[in-house]
């Protein structure tokens, strides 16, 4: 089974002990690639665990190492116990991820050294951002690990399984190779369900002064727009519904041929079958005007736009290396609100970054009152090993920042309330995922990307339903069926 760790996206982050990238304490939920029935499996099945911790991207990256790694007999399995091979597909965030690796590779050389008793080899394996940056760190303090891998070379896992099956030491490949690497890999993939991720650009050349993802995933890079449309219709060949479109910088992509995110909506709108497209995470400098009109032209492309600002201070955004002011985020909105009369917003917002001053907060206090967010992301800054803003002056008291992150949170879980208030009766289309928590429940996703609750048979999963909205709550919505039919 490949288990992800990640932050529900429809949630704020409330607890202020989490520094600016604490995903290490999100509820597990099944990740793409956790049944594949399309690999060929040799004539000895062996048993693979998958655990990720991050974003979206790394949830995609999960399966596609499962996907690779099928054709040489592994087969996704509940829990390390057991398991011939265990990859941790790591996220590098923020200062304190390597250690949460190193705690869990603690508790997997105990099993490694269990399954040797028995007369078995268990592979560890420690792929992604804390890999790449730290590599040599990993292979000293976790000499029993066997392979370690940076998020460009999974596509040559089965090569490293074969050179750590034959030799003595570990394998590790943090390269960035020049060939891509979705040029290698299979086009069978695990089917991931109503909702599809799918990648589409990796890497940033933005250099934010807090980030450490053009260390880690390197340089921005595209993938050709005929492999994402091929991609694309076989997820919706799989039951896919919706896609939602991948990237450290999604709206950057620009595919060969192709004028850049808009055109590559369109073409993704003529596929049959799907229905829903939606794209994350967004750098400001980068909506122009062709995806702005591709939101007003695009029946299919969702009113939910999850477009990061990190602060409302001019000050601090040139200090984070933002290359944008509060009133450049502002002028964006309004255009994109123009485009969208509907359109529902989420940011991401970080207190305490170094030099901030309370002035400087409340300037970010001011923008959340003028746009309004139906959901945030919002965290304490903690320093990246490595990042311009890790070695600067003037750092920020905790207490401060714990100060701050209370205040800003509670405006922001404010405003998601009230928006969700809103929706209380009325009737909108929610695109069925499934069964509920409770029986005789189904539940889907609004346009909005806020989870719909509704008692109503399973079969209408993967088809868009009207539903009457009867009760609204911070997180999520309650609903009944207005109809038991799909809707346009």
């Amino acid at each position: 089974m490949v288990r992800a760790t990640r932050r529900n996206q429809t949630a704020l982050a409330l607890d202020p002990s989490h520094d600016a990238d604490d995903l290490s304490a999100l509820r597990p939920r099944p990740s793409p690639g956790g049944q594949s029935g399309t690999a060929a499996m040799t004539s000895e099945t062996k048993h693979l665990h998958v655990i990720t911790w991050g974003c979206q991207m790394n949830v995609y990256d999960s399966g596609r190492m499962a996907d690779v790694l099928a054709p040489l007999g592994y087969a996704p399995t509940e829990l390390p116990e057991g398991a011939d091979m265990v990859i941790l597909n790591t996220c590098h965030i923020r200062d304190r991820a390597a250690e949460k690796v190193f705690s869990e590779l603690g508790r997997l050389r105990v099993l490694k050294q269990a399954r040797e008793a028995q007369g078995h080899k268990m592979v560890i394996a420690v792929a992604g951002c804390v890999a790449q940056a730290e590599g040599a760190e990993i292979l000293a303090r976790a000499p029993y690990v066997d392979i370690v891998l940076g998020p460009q070379t999974y596509h040559r896992l089965p090569e490293m399984v074969a050179r750590a099956s034959r030799a003595a030491g570990a394998v590790i490949d943090t390269d960035f190779p020049a060939e891509q690497k979705f040029d290698f890999l299979p086009d069978a993939a695990a089917p991931q369900g109503v909702t599809a991720f799918l990648t589409i650009q990796e890497g940033c050349d933005k250099f934010c002064s807090f980030c450490v993802v053009p260390y880690t995933r390197g340089a921005e890079a595209s993938r050709p727009a005929a492999d994402i449309l091929a991609e694309a219709r076989r997820m919706v060949a799989q039951g896919a519904r919706e896609i939602t479109l991948l990237g450290q910088n999604v709206n950057a992509w620009h595919g060969d041929g192709a004028r850049g995110l808009g055109d590559l909506v369109r073409r993704l709108a003529d596929i049959d079958g799907l229905i829903r497209i939606r794209y994350t995470t967004s750098h400001p400098r980068d909506m122009d005007d062709d995806l702005i009109a591709a939101h007003a032209e695009v029946p299919a492309l969702m009113p939910f736009l999850h477009l990061p600002v990190q602060s409302g201070s001019d000050r601090i955004l040139a200090a984070m290396n933002r290359k944008h002011t509060a009133d450049d985020y502002r002028a964006l909105i309004a255009r994109l609100r123009v485009a969208r009369p509907d359109m529902a917003l989420s940011s991401d917002f970080i207190v305490g970054h170094p030099g901030e001053t309370e002035r400087d907060f409340e300037s970010t206090m001011q923008l959340i009152r003028d746009i309004g967010f139906a959901q945030a992301f919002s965290f304490k800054y903690s320093p990246r090993p490595g990042t311009p803003a890790a070695g600067a002056g003037l750092q920020v008291p905790e207490e401060e920042k714990d100060r701050r992150i209370y205040a800003l949170q509670a405006l922001l879980r404010e405003q998601q309330t009230a928006f969700n208030a809103q929706c209380a009766g009325l009737i909108i289309p929610v695109l069925v995922t499934g069964p509920g928590r409770h029986e005789g429940q189904i539940g889907g996703r609004s346009p909005w990307l806020q989870p719909v609750h509704a008692i109503g048979p399973v079969s209408l999963t993967g088809t868009v339903v009207e539903m009457k909205v009867t009760a609204a709550h911070t997180n999520s919505l309650t609903a009944t069926l207005e109809q038991e039919r799909a809707c346009a």
